[in-house]
């Protein structure tokens, strides 16, 4: 692992970083006045740099009070979340033309390429001590599920989808579904990457599985071996029966 305080450094460097550039969007969209709260907080991208900036805040804190494991798992969560944005951003709208993806062009680099980076290098300089099970961490789907639910229920009410593959008018709902059942896959793919990295920190190894029986047997058998053989120092010091002088 880094150096605890150049960790903590650089959490709250990152953290700095994507809280400025939230409040320099929405700064721009009130001046321009189109800054509509329930359409900016309604992208998926704000949400995950959002729990970004918190939970580097809190990792920060629990490292510089020693306790550095203390918010792993969400810190796995949230790098898969944070990485399906980079991703997801990647693949289906950097290629858009004619669309302004952020009000601040610099924002765009951060919110999309490198939040997404910085925050899988944070996971890598300190991975989880403790290996974390790749089904239990299938949970951490009900988010983006809950969000894409959310998205085409208020999308139909309100006629404003944050994302244009979200839209079933202008793609038909069969495109809709197959867009999120790939996101999903992708999200699958990272809880795997990320719970493999898991279990090998500072504090932990990475392989925690108990020893086999045979392993067991010839371990024990090994102690007895070495018990039962005498030590020499102690043998130099046993006394020895007289021996029958020659004549």
């Amino acid at each position: 692992m880094l150096d605890p305080r150049l960790l903590i450094g650089y959490r709250i460097a990152i953290a700095l970083l994507r809280f400025s550039a939230i409040v320099t969007e929405i700064a721009t969209l009130v001046e321009r006045g189109v800054f509509t709260p329930a359409n900016f907080f309604s992208f998926f991208t704000i949400q995950s740099n959002i729990l970004v900036v918190v939970t580097l805040l809190l990792s920060a804190v629990a490292l510089a009070a020693g306790e550095r494991d203390r918010f792993s798992t969400l810190r796995a969560a949230v790098t898969v979340y944070i990485l399906v944005v980079g991703i997801g951003f990647s693949l289906l709208l950097s290629n858009l033309q004619g669309v302004d993806l952020t009000a601040v062009p610099w924002d765009n680099t951060v919110l999309h390429y490198i939040v997404p980076v910085a925050m899988l290098a944070d996971y890598l300089l300190d991975r989880p001590d403790r290996r974390l099970s790749f089904r239990a961490s299938l949970l951490w789907l009900i988010y983006p599920l809950a969000y894409a639910a959310y998205s085409l229920i208020r999308g139909d009410i309100v006629g404003w989808y944050p994302y244009p593959f979200l839209n079933p008018e202008t793609n038909g709902a069969a495109a809709v579904a197959v867009t999120i059942l790939g996101l999903i896959v992708l999200g699958v793919g990272l809880i795997w990457v990320v719970t493999r990295l898991s279990g090998g920190g500072a504090g932990g190894t990475a392989d925690s599985t108990p020893p086999t029986d045979l392993e067991a047997n010839l371990a024990s058998g090994s102690r007895a071996d070495s018990d039962a053989t005498p030590d020499p120092e102690t043998l130099s010091n046993t006394p020895q029966p007289d021996m029958p002088q020659r004549p």
